[in-house]
């Protein structure tokens, strides 16, 4: 996860997934998204870098002495010092990637009319979800079975075809 990007953190890790490597993907979550959380975010950072987090308190805490701020003492290009936000909609790649390549959701028709569901699970044992459309939510639950295969739930509004 060292040289992830904020602004393309979406697109690495589709990149990622579609050469089959969900576990990867999700492990990429984890140490990089994970790593702004354990440093106090309630929110996704404009800007983030890994490295930051050594000998670096927490955004919840007050700085003490010997360690680094971790939102005043770093950043790159113009959001060096104070000039990041702490939130910021071009982080939030999470979201869509775990709705299109985790929960398995793609949309075959406009305005949601046709929708496949197909989960990858990578790691994970379960996934419970919703998908909004436009005439209502898709819940999604999928659990990995002790076979490999995976059990798939699927609540969908009746204007929808779902297609497993």
């Amino acid at each position: 996860s060292r040289g992830f990007s904020t602004f393309l953190g979406y697109y690495t890790l589709a990149a990622i997934a579609m050469a089959g490597d969900y576990k990867g993907a999700l492990d990429c979550m984890r140490e990089y998204w994970g790593g702004m959380l354990k440093m106090g975010a309630t929110t996704f950072w404009e800007d983030f870098n890994i490295d930051w987090m050594e000998n670096s308190a927490p955004i919840d805490e007050l700085v003490p002495e010997g360690k680094n701020d971790i939102h005043g003492d770093f950043g790159g290009y113009c959001y060096i010092g104070f000039r990041h936000s702490l939130c910021h909609g071009w982080s939030s790649g999470p979201v869509p990637f775990l709705s299109r390549h985790i929960m398995g959701v793609r949309i075959l028709e406009p305005g949601c009319k046709k929708l496949e569901i197909k989960p990858n699970l990578g790691d994970l044992k379960y996934i419970r979800g919703t998908y909004p459309t436009p005439y209502g939510d898709v819940k999604i639950y999928a659990e990995k079975q002790p076979d490999g295969s995976v059990k798939l739930d699927v609540s969908a509004p009746d204007e929808i075809e779902i297609v497993k």
